[in-house]
């Protein structure tokens, strides 16, 4: 079975119910990959969420080329969330790559919503997923719920996992 399909399957019995604090939902390979997903809640349709990560154990000896690879790879390959994704900052130093919205949404009069992935080499490779929202008032931002369908989460999944560097 896939990770996508694992994910599925833990998160079927969940449908309908609200979790405060949030509620860590993960599922496993053989070779160590890991999904964890922090639910708010779980409907029919879809979930919201805090955060969506992975670890990816075989990245750990990975350089920071491998993260641009992996990152130019990941926002290419996904444009079905709210706004398109694209590399915005690469610490050296810190072995890391930040994605964000590209444009970030605008629209609303509260302010500005945004994606952020980090892609790290801290304890082997992590992707993280989360949303913001930044009301413009010079009080930073705050994380605000990641909605999404259960047919893009799976999507997101098997995304992650087909673009994470074979030879790191």
């Amino acid at each position: 079975m896939s990770l996508s399909l694992d994910l599925a399957a833990a998160l079927n019995p969940l449908v309908g119910q609200t979790f405060v604090p949030p509620k860590t939902v993960s599922v496993s390979d053989a070779s160590g990959l890991t999904i964890a997903v922090d639910l708010i809640s779980v409907e029919s349709l879809g979930v919201a969420c805090e955060e969506l990560s992975l670890t990816v154990p075989a990245l750990g000896a990975a350089t920071l080329d491998t993260l641009k690879k992996w990152a130019s790879d990941l926002c290419r390959r996904v444009t079905y969330l709210l706004e398109n994704i694209g590399p915005l900052e690469f610490d050296a130093q810190g072995q890391q790559v930040m994605i964000r919205s590209t444009p970030p949404d605008t629209t609303t009069t509260s302010g500005t919503r945004y994606y952020e992935v980090i892609l790290s080499l801290q304890g082997g490779g992590q992707f993280s997923l989360r949303r913001y929202h930044n009301d413009g008032t010079g009080n930073g931002r705050t994380p605000v719920p990641l909605q999404i369908t259960h047919e893009q989460l799976s999507k997101l999944v098997n995304d992650l996992l087909a673009t994470i560097p074979t030879n790191p």
